[in-house]
């Protein structure tokens, strides 16, 4: 692995490249380097989400997502490395079966509104597609491990049930729901 940093305006990135992990040097355009953006945007998002007011359950689970991400960031950097488990993926799979036995049945589509942190949980679904579709197009050009894919596919999928639980959180007790799309299903309905 590459040197830790120990100053930040190096300017070395000044003819738009970078340095990765393995001290390879890559266009700032690259898909790596586009891949590794999205995942760093995503975590960002994530650090702003946890701003917000939610149980503990969710607020420890976004922390251990944030060092997943950075594991996956490491991972993005270092080419052929290994630092994202396949058991980070099966963590979502867990914590997806937990949030999703308590939310009622989707009978219509759901707008990305609510409460501040469900419209911030929809955000992160977002970056983490966009992530997700990077990591692909790297796929198509590198070979990639599948755990890094397999994880953001899943973290996209729980963001969107987080964003329905926090919608369902309130700190003065009532019970919250989701904002339904006003299709014409739904109006003759």
């Amino acid at each position: 692995m590459g040197n830790r940093l120990t100053q930040i305006a190096t300017r070395t990135g000044d003819a738009g490249t970078t340095g990765l992990g393995d001290n390879t040097r890559v266009s700032k355009n690259s898909l790596r380097v586009h891949a590794m953006g999205d995942v760093d945007e995503l975590n960002s998002h994530i650090g702003v989400l946890l701003c917000e007011d939610m149980p503990e359950g969710i607020r420890t689970l976004l922390v251990e997502i944030q060092h997943q991400l950075f594991n996956l960031g490491g991972e993005l950097s270092i080419p052929g490395f290994e630092l994202l488990k396949p058991e980070a993926v099966l963590a979502l799979d867990e914590a997806l079966e937990t949030y999703n036995a308590n939310l009622p049945k989707l009978q219509e589509f759901i707008l990305p509104a609510g409460s501040r942190a469900a419209s911030l949980a929809h955000v992160c679904r977002t970056v983490a597609r966009r992530a997700e579709r990077a990591l692909v197009a790297l796929g198509n050009e590198e070979a990639l491990k599948d755990a890094p894919r397999q994880y953001l596919n899943r973290l996209s999928d729980l963001m969107f049930v987080l964003s329905r639980a926090l919608n369902r959180h309130r700190t003065d007790g009532s019970v919250g729901d989701d904002v339904y799309w006003k299709s014409e299903r739904m109006a003759k309905a």
